[in-house]
């Protein structure tokens, strides 16, 4: 990718060198809700507030000394905020077509473990979006186990991660994401892992509408970044990553798509540029 000399997003959190520490205890959601439906009922519940479930509180906490970035650091730092910037000039101009405004979420920058508001994440589960406070989270480390680990280097490789945890944010803001989680709290395992799969695969097709549209009106991608890209979607497929993992393959296990899916529905987006081109949710094969 072409990044010299473009605009960095402002939407960047940086919280490298911070640790989360437990400060106390604080109701649990399912402590919450047993409180709720005694007020509900008509009793007190400040005197069962001592019974309720309850759960630790995590802050983070600054480091001692400023994060000391490398100079590899700094280079996928501005990657990262490069790309940032231009997914969202892709969903700022394409959302309100849809009748949607586009609410730039926060990309947050962590190292090891971070706390967000769906819970506390090690960097070993990768990088994910959290609807509940609209942010991103990556640990760069991630992108140095995608070329070394998964096989699939490059700066588009990279790009491709994020641009995906952006479609999931596309998806919370099209109230894709509560129709899905609805669903899903009513079906069973599999079709719940059925769903999910649907959903990631509709991620991997935004983040090829992003590709489509940084190629045409930016010029950002160079010669081989879609390889790249294709090379990264198919490396974090199910099923490659069950074989690595357990030496078989469960479809029924599956909850973010085989590797041809990624790559197919990737591929899919980034020819149409469209967002009916991605309606993974009414295809009959995926």
């Amino acid at each position: 990718m072409d990044i010299r000399g473009r605009r960095q997003s402002s939407n960047i959190e940086d919280r490298r060198g911070m640790r989360p520490v437990r400060t106390g205890v604080g109701l649990s959601l399912g402590g919450v809700l047993f409180l709720v439906v005694l007020s509900l009922l008509g009793i007190n519940p400040l005197p069962f507030l001592g019974v309720a479930t309850k759960a630790p509180q995590v802050e983070m906490q600054e480091p001692e000394q400023p994060y000391q970035e490398t100079p590899e650091e700094a280079t996928l730092r501005e990657m990262t905020s490069v790309v940032l910037a231009d997914t969202e000039e892709t969903w700022n101009t394409l959302l309100p077509q849809y009748g949607v405004q586009y609410a730039e979420p926060t990309l947050v920058l962590f190292s090891d473990a971070v706390q967000s508001a769906c819970g506390s994440a090690q960097a070993a589960m990768g990088p994910f979006y959290c609807p509940a406070d609209q942010r991103v989270y990556i640990d760069m480390s991630f992108y140095h186990d995608l070329s070394q680990r998964f096989g699939a280097p490059g700066d588009f490789a990279q790009a491709y991660v994020i641009a995906h945890e952006v479609g999931h944010h596309v998806q919370n803001l099209l109230g894709t994401a509560e129709k899905v989680q609805a669903a899903q709290q009513r079906a069973s395992k599999a079709d719940a892992n059925a769903l999910s799969v649907r959903m990631e695969l509709q991620a991997d097709c935004y983040a090829g509408v992003w590709a489509n549209h940084a190629s045409r009106s930016r010029q950002l991608l160079e010669a081989g970044d879609i390889e790249e890209g294709l090379g990264a979607a198919s490396a974090i497929g199910d099923d490659r990553l069950q074989r690595m993992s357990q030496g078989r393959v469960v479809p029924d296990a599956f909850t973010h798509g085989s590797s041809e899916q990624r790559v197919r529905w990737f591929r899919q987006g980034l020819q149409a540029g469209t967002l009916e081109a991605c309606d993974t949710f009414a295809a009959r094969q995926l």
